[in-house]
């Protein structure tokens, strides 16, 4: 259930991100692009991007340790913007998907997707009380 839920979160947060287009990333739907083909295209790039966060990143993230050390942790930023590229990059196979035109631009886009996770998994988070 958390993974479905973190995909939709994602898939919103994605959209969010496409909605600025000083940002240059783009959700192209399959064919025949209606509303329908662009949402089940989110949940399909978010369900990429959640994967490849999770396998990948967290790979990365672990050989990275010591650099988050030295920087701070400010070398999260670039992971995530390379992690979005590189959903991106999986997607770029097929004529629909995820569109990153500029990889400085994905890092602003990592940023607010990041943003729109860390809100909704304060208000998403079950209670203590429970």
């Amino acid at each position: 259930m958390r993974f479905l839920i973190r995909v939709v979160v994602n898939a919103f947060a994605i959209w969010v991100v496409t909605l600025i287009p000083a940002l240059q990333v783009s959700v192209i739907p399959f064919p025949p692009g209606e509303t329908l083909q662009l949402v089940l295209t989110l949940l399909i790039v978010a369900v990429i991007f959640a994967l490849v966060n999770t396998i990948i990143g967290t790979v990365i993230k672990i050989l990275a340790f010591p650099i988050y050390i030295l920087t701070l942790g400010l070398i999260g930023l670039v992971i995530n913007a390379f992690l979005l590229w590189l959903t991106a990059w999986f997607t770029s196979f097929w004529n629909w998907g995820l569109r990153v035109e500029d990889f400085w631009w994905g890092l602003v886009a990592a940023i607010v997707i990041s943003l729109i996770n860390w809100v909704f998994g304060i208000i998403l988070r079950p209670s203590s009380n429970e």
